[in-house]
């Protein structure tokens, strides 16, 4: 999952005067300091105030949105059929989503 969308990365470079922007992986991304010669990678202090600042990416979104009609729906078949397993069905994939907002290395 993408927890940061290119275009902040490219706003905060180009504010910073950060040249030549390398996206690695998901949240790995490396660009030329001013006066560099070499590529360093994007400091994690700096990657945490532009994630708290700008919020959820457009795939941390869906899935939370997913996730909570998921949870909704459940609801509503378990109190309707009076059986529990549409909720534990419900748990079993939050458990597996919610994980996956977890940024590594930050």
């Amino acid at each position: 999952m993408r927890h940061f969308r290119d275009e902040w990365i490219n706003e905060w470079c180009q504010q910073n005067g950060w040249t030549d922007l390398v996206i690695e992986r998901q949240a790995n991304y490396w660009a030329f300091p001013p006066n560099a010669v070499m590529p360093e990678p994007i400091p994690r202090k700096i990657l945490r105030e532009i994630k708290s600042e700008k919020g959820m990416s457009y795939e941390e979104k869906n899935l939370a949105i997913i996730t909570l009609a998921i949870a909704l729906i459940a609801v509503i078949f378990s109190c309707g059929f009076n059986c529990p397993m549409p909720l534990v069905l419900a748990f079993a994939f939050a458990a597996i989503a919610i994980p996956q907002f977890e940024i590594e290395g930050i």
